[in-house]
């Protein structure tokens, strides 16, 4: 189990959506490629939509960590990065993780990016992330 910590020399994480440190156990770690909203079949999911792109980003990290036969928990570190981010972005974004992961949200040390575009223009969202697998 990945420990978190939130120290008191350091701010309170922003809405409870991620830690300060993630401290993985002792073992192999796995890295996540950049998901964005594509299906299996290559397929973008969500057009314009930050948030239903979003969603069917984590639902890849979902997928992911399933073919790593583990859970969100196993998370340490999490990018989401966001074509043409403002403010209002972050709560649907996050509802998307939400819809996916439901109480299992991984708060872990994590990191939102607004970039100016991703690698295709009709990507809105990519989300990777870093696992520490089981020994």
């Amino acid at each position: 189990m990945t420990q978190k910590l939130n120290p008191d020399s350091l701010a309170p994480p922003v809405m409870g959506l991620y830690a300060q440190i993630a401290i993985a156990p002792t073992g192999r770690l796995a890295f996540i490629a950049g998901q964005v909203a594509l299906d299996a079949d290559g397929n973008l999911v969500g057009g314009d939509s930050h948030q239903a792109q979003a969603r069917q980003c984590f639902a890849n990290i979902a997928a992911a960590l399933a073919a790593l036969k583990v859970g969100p928990d196993r998370i340490v570190k999490m990018t989401i990065n966001v074509a043409g981010h403002h403010p209002g972005l972050i709560a649907p974004i996050f509802g998307a993780g939400r819809d996916v992961f439901g109480d299992e949200w991984p708060v872990t040390a994590s990191m939102l990016l607004g970039v100016q575009a991703l690698g295709l223009p009709e990507w809105l969202v990519e989300v990777d992330a870093i696992v520490s697998l089981p020994d």
